[in-house]
């Protein structure tokens, strides 16, 4: 079983837990690649998301061979055998746990970014990550989580290695495992794409589901103007033509305000934690936004239809024009990789009225230099320093650009910003670029 993202791991395997949606489960996702794998199946279970911060106590001299593991609310899971046979005493063991308590409290603090772990006393607990090598840690994160006052835990992971699968299954009350390939060497190599989590967007996508975006499983809704969820976002089916899409819409508090519509690119979809992550950020500065997928998931497998173009800016003009009979609002686009071409190539046409356009990491060059001079939308091009083909195609395409522009460089960042910061550079970008001109916009 090959998956193409964690996203779409995550969606299977939440098929495979379907049964556990009837315990009012907790989901917890091991950071970081666990996440995006958790927020999928929390979506799809209607069910509360949190991270399970676990440390691994390692012998001293032998750091790699854990003796224990420590989680939140003081929670120490200790191997007496391997103490006793590595002769670690009580100071050593208490030095250990000290360094990592440290780290712990850090990584959860940040995760959360404030808010409370959520209560596992009594509940069902499911825990996951995006697979497994060896299963040292997802087994200490069942010790922690049971300690926790978990009264049943559920291990969930896409793909492990036979070996590992085995021993596991004696570390939860039930493990789901979607493949065991015996020609296992890594994770990695299960998946399509398995480019790095940031702690941005697990930050992100903790955030989101927090905010009230997951749905009760069977509660999706389809209407003009259905039932929001606690945080005003609701899922959406859009008519594009001969087509319906599927979108998440958020409504700025009190509603009325701009809205930012998301073009993803090749091989993301709107569950794109980096999609998600600006989407979170332009929320928090009092922009609406729409994420929803210009391909049926039936088409996104043709990578003809991916780079076709001219087809994804024509739905994506046909959602603005659903979208502005449905809400009235100023509108923008934000477009990543070939988004950002449709993006353009929708904000050209001649009664496409876009606010601001911002592409991340954008193929603005697929747009057409005769259509580029005729977006009249201030356009900001955000490209990585080290992204260096990308960011030569951009400057080409900013060259045939007539409208109030600019290209900003993230010193450093590849092509999907996975660095450290660099991906909170892009959204800060974002954010001002839109809300200042949509100030500017008449009113």
């Amino acid at each position: 079983m090959l998956f193409t993202d964690r996203a779409d791991a995550g969606r299977q395997l939440a098929e495979a837990l379907r049964h556990v949606a009837k315990d009012d489960p907790v989901v917890l996702g091991l950071p970081r690649g666990g996440v995006p794998v958790a927020y999928q199946v929390a979506q799809a279970l209607g069910a509360p998301l949190d991270v399970i911060v676990v440390r691994k106590l390692g012998v001293p001299y032998q750091p790699e061979l854990g003796f224990g593991a420590i989680g939140e609310g003081g929670v120490r899971v200790l191997s007496e055998d391997i103490i006793r046979r590595g002769r670690i005493g009580p100071a050593d063991v208490d030095a250990v746990q000290r360094t990592e308590e440290a780290e712990l409290a850090r990584q959860a603090g940040r995760f959360r970014a404030g808010r409370r772990r959520l209560p596992l006393d009594g509940r069902t607990a499911i825990v996951i990550d995006d697979g497994i090598a060896t299963g040292a840690t997802a087994a200490a994160a069942c010790r922690v989580v049971r300690a926790q006052g978990a009264a049943r835990v559920v291990l969930a992971v896409p793909v492990a290695p036979p070996d590992a699968a085995a021993r596991l299954r004696t570390a939860a009350d039930e493990f789901v495992c979607l493949s065991t390939p015996y020609a296992f060497s890594a994770v990695g190599e299960w998946y399509r794409d398995f480019s790095q989590t940031s702690d941005d967007e697990v930050i992100a996508l903790l955030s989101q589901a927090a905010g009230g975006t997951t749905e009760r499983a069977g509660a999706t809704a389809v209407g003009p103007r259905a039932a929001r969820g606690a945080g005003g976002t609701e899922e959406v089916r859009i008519e594009a033509g001969p087509v319906r899409l599927t979108g998440d819409l958020t409504l700025a508090a009190g509603g009325g305000g701009p809205i930012v519509m998301f073009a993803h690119g090749s091989g993301s979809s709107r569950r794109s934690p980096r999609n998600r992550a600006v989407a979170a950020t332009l929320n928090r500065a009092g922009l609406g936004t729409l994420l929803f997928d210009l391909l049926t998931p039936a088409e996104e497998a043709d990578r003809a239809k991916v780079f076709d173009i001219d087809t994804l800016a024509r739905r994506l003009a046909e959602a603005t024009r659903w979208l502005r009979a449905r809400e009235a609002v100023p509108i923008g686009y934000f477009g990543a990789s070939t988004g950002a071409a449709a993006a353009l190539r929708a904000a050209a046409y001649p009664d496409a009225d876009i606010g601001a356009v911002v592409s991340r990491g954008g193929r603005p060059d697929l747009a057409g230099h005769s259509l580029l001079a005729s977006v009249q939308a201030p356009t900001l091009l955000i490209v990585g320093g080290a992204d260096t083909l990308v960011l030569d195609l951009n400057r080409q395409a900013q060259s045939a650009l007539t409208c109030e522009n600019r290209l900003e460089i993230v010193p450093g960042a590849t092509h999907l910003f996975e660095e450290r910061g660099a991906l909170d550079t892009v959204s800060a970008l974002a954010r001002d670029w839109f809300t200042r001109h949509f100030r500017l916009l008449p009113a």
